[in-house]
């Protein structure tokens, strides 16, 4: 089987591929992947992958993709915004606000979508000290880890108990109905930090 038709088929794809399952959540960690971490979630619930592991490598990934940003951030400031007059709006606008406010936004922007993408190079652009953006920058990516495999290692156990008779399909459709409210309620998250 090429790619699987149902959840427990996928799940045992991760089992047999753990090593590349791991690198692949590191990769989207770094660009703060909320729906993939909840997904990492669910599948150690199942056994796929382990949870100390996972969180780890998301903490790694996260902090990772964070320090990449705010270096090019910090290298090369709006420069390579030119071409993204909006992109590059927003990007000024949220260093201006991470001058004021950098324990906030770094502990908070992983969550709304938006922010996401963006803030790591807003923080490089502002008057934030390497140091301190390091630490504060650490600890949020452990936050951020441990509560969105957490959140979907509960989904997992929390479906169980529902569905323990009911077919891999109708598990299926519950995960993605759960990260479908999750990423409405991140997208929530956004218009409300856009607006403070």
């Amino acid at each position: 089987m090429l790619f699987p038709t149902d959840l427990a088929s996928f799940l045992d794809v991760i089992r047999q591929h753990g090593d590349a399952a791991y690198s692949f959540m590191f990769a989207y960690a770094s660009a703060h992947s909320l729906l993939l971490a909840l997904f990492g979630g669910y599948a150690v619930h199942s056994g796929a992958l382990d949870y100390g592991t996972l969180i780890m490598v998301c903490w790694a990934g996260s902090f990772t993709g964070d320090v990449v940003r705010f270096w090019i951030g910090r290298r090369y400031g709006t420069r390579w915004l030119a071409s993204f007059p909006k992109l590059a709006r927003l990007v000024q606008t949220a260093a201006r606000l991470a001058d004021r406010h950098y324990a906030w936004m770094i502990l908070f922007h992983r969550y709304p979508n938006g922010i996401r993408s963006f803030a790591g190079f807003a923080y490089g652009m502002s008057q934030l000290p390497w140091s301190t953006f390091l630490a504060f920058n650490f600890v949020a990516a452990g936050l951020w880890s441990l509560a969105m495999v957490s959140a979907g290692y509960s989904f997992g156990h929390v479906s169980e108990k529902v569905l323990n008779d009911a077919s891999s399909g109708a598990a299926f459709a519950l995960l993605a109905v759960f990260l479908g409210i999750s990423w409405i309620l991140s997208r929530k998250l956004e218009r409300v930090a856009e607006r403070g």
